[in-house]
């Protein structure tokens, strides 16, 4: 029965985690008026896909690291009550996150979970300085790594943007069969200066690239490239973030690593076609407006990140990354929203102790039922 219930509860944490995180690789691509939610979920969906397959063969670091081994006593992590305490603790804290559509880290919550669980079960012989050395700090380091990467590439790219004499200019994004009703209840009406352009994104201003290069369109090429950089992303988050929750699953030999690998991507799959979309929106429409251009560097950097950390065994968030690289393009274009920066902000803060809280009752309960 306890070998069943982990399966659930990794499963579970699976779910939540696409949920929360896996619109968060093309939230760019969104954000910018690239394109659509379906669309954009869609591409996401298959590249992390893609990625959780990948981290059968590259990730094998991050499986040991989130097993527990080194924080608490080998015992403890053969004991299948620590594992299911700590993918019900994390699976929990993430979806209460996602309900109220705060990108939070599942990374984060599982270090949390595995600190309340392994701090219930043996107290002061948890292992406090690599929970700090291993988990903590690259987590609290990568998002200002992020954040400042971000702004300077963002400046760069621009001035070399500005030599090639590529401009941007605004333009009143509409669909289709939509244009004449929503010109006429916006009040405006074409004119020389008004740029009215047919796309799929989503209503409302955009920017675009007027200009050539390789002889080709600044604007599709920027698209392409966009979506690629979208992919990479995505694709960094599933090699990241599955061999995570496979850690709990092989710390007791539950399945074998390919097929825990499998498990948790299709769920991880389903959960963010689900639901995706509150946490998609604060991600591409409430950290700062961008444009393709501004969408593009900052995937840059996430996947870069992400990708390094994950083949070197690094427990780096995602999210933190993600949102630190919105963020430093939101600064340099000096249009960043502080005020929602500052709830992200304390939602991870609250995210640890949350999850260490929920553990740790969980883990008295089924010590006490099982």
């Amino acid at each position: 029965m306890t070998i069943a219930l982990l399966f659930i509860g990794a499963c579970f944490l699976a779910y939540t985690n696409g949920a929360n995180d896996n619109f968060k690789g093309v939230a760019t691509l969104f954000g910018s008026g690239t394109t659509n939610y379906k669309k954009a979920i869609h591409w996401a969906t298959i590249t992390t896909l893609a990625g959780s397959i990948a981290a059968i063969f590259l990730a094998g670091e991050l499986v040991k690291n989130f097993s527990g081994k080194g924080l608490v006593p080998n015992e403890l992590i053969q004991n299948p009550i620590f594992a299911i305490s700590i993918a019900l603790g994390a699976a929990l804290t993430v979806l209460l996150a996602t309900k109220i559509g705060m990108p939070i880290s599942t990374t984060h919550s599982l270090v949390g979970a595995l600190f309340g669980a392994g701090v219930m079960a043996i107290g002061a012989d948890f292992n406090f300085a690599k929970l700090g050395k291993t988990f903590l700090m690259p987590l609290i380091v990568s998002p200002l790594m992020a954040a400042v990467a971000s702004f300077i590439l963002y400046l760069i790219f621009r001035n070399f943007r500005k030599k090639l004499k590529i401009n941007s200019k605004s333009c009143l994004c509409v669909t289709e069969t939509n244009t004449s009703s929503h010109l006429a209840n916006a009040n405006l009406s074409v004119t020389p200066e008004t740029s009215v352009q047919v796309t799929q994104c989503e209503n409302g201003w955009v920017e675009t690239y007027e200009g050539k290069l390789f002889g080709i369109s600044a604007q599709k090429v920027l698209d392409n490239l966009h979506y690629v950089s979208s992919g990479i992303v995505s694709f960094a988050r599933g090699l990241n973030d599955t061999p995570k929750i496979v850690g709990l699953l092989v710390i007791v030999n539950t399945l074998d690593i390919k097929w825990g690998m499998i498990a948790v991507a299709i769920t991880m799959a389903i959960g963010g076609l689900l639901n995706a979309k509150k946490v998609g929106i604060t991600m591409s429409k409430k950290i700062t407006p961008m444009n393709a251009g501004q969408g593009f560097t900052a995937n840059i950097i996430t996947g870069l990140l992400v990708t390094t950390a994950s083949v070197h065994g690094l427990p780096v968030s995602t999210t933190h990354v993600s949102v630190g690289s919105i963020f430093g393009i939101g600064t340099a274009t000096k249009k960043a929203n502080v005020k929602m920066v500052s709830k992200i902000l304390l939602s991870w803060l609250l995210t640890l102790p949350i999850a260490a809280l929920a553990s740790g009752l969980l883990f008295k309960l089924l010590q006490n039922l099982l």
